[in-house]
């Protein structure tokens, strides 16, 4: 066992937060980090690996998966399941490897209330303004008017479930925002809860202190 249990990681946001860019530059930070693979019932793309994109099976395995309590969280999307397999959090958990999860509330609530709710490290990224969401969704130039007003649409009923999180960051500045987003994972990294051999190391410090009397 390792020293320390790993964190489930997770990072919620309105498209257009940052949440995709913090992520991203906490991997370059901690190369251990790992990011949650889904699995999915549609059928893989050409460019796609099984295992390294998604965990790509049927629909009759997910809903099996999802009675016998194996998914942490999932959700019907346009026909096809998505979601997180328990399994290899577990063990990435167990062996001291924290897991990253990049969704939105329903996720992050679902998640939360899992068997696995022990180990939740939760984070909301709200941006400054609404004004400034939309320039950042306008200037990354990946989607469509529409599609950035349907974004925007959308944002509120996700900014709206902030205080169901740990730990809530105004991302004004990316330089600050990633070194807070930083502090608060090497600080829950510590939490009691998270060292299962402290009750071991005390019960030998507690050994010590009485071959001394």
């Amino acid at each position: 066992m390792s020293d320390r249990l790993g964190l489930l990681i997770i990072l919620s946001s309105p498209s257009g937060a940052g949440k995709s860019t913090l992520a991203g530059k906490l991997r370059n930070w901690d190369a251990s980090l790992q990011f949650s693979v889904s699995a999915t019932t549609r059928a893989p793309r050409p460019s796609e690996k099984e295992a390294q994109d998604y965990y790509f099976t049927s629909q009759e395995q997910f809903r099996t998966w999802v009675k016998g309590g194996e998914m942490l969280e999932h959700a019907r999307v346009f026909g096809n399941y998505y979601g997180s397999p328990r399994a290899p959090v577990q063990k990435a958990i167990d062996n001291g490897r924290d897991v990253l999860f990049d969704v939105d509330w329903q996720g992050a609530q679902q998640i939360s209330n899992s068997t696995l709710k022990q180990h939740v490290l939760s984070i909301f990224i709200l941006p400054p303004s609404i004004e400034e969401l939309k320039r950042r969704l306008i200037s990354r130039g990946q989607d469509s008017a529409e599609t950035i007003e349907a974004r925007m649409s959308e944002s509120w009923d996700e900014i709206s479930h902030w205080d169901s999180y740990d730990y809530v960051l105004v991302n004004d500045d990316l330089v600050e925002t990633e070194a807070r987003l930083k502090s608060i994972i090497t600080a829950e990294r510590f939490r009691r809860s998270q060292q299962p051999r402290l009750l071991e190391h005390v019960r030998k410090l507690q050994s010590e202190f009485e071959e001394l009397s």
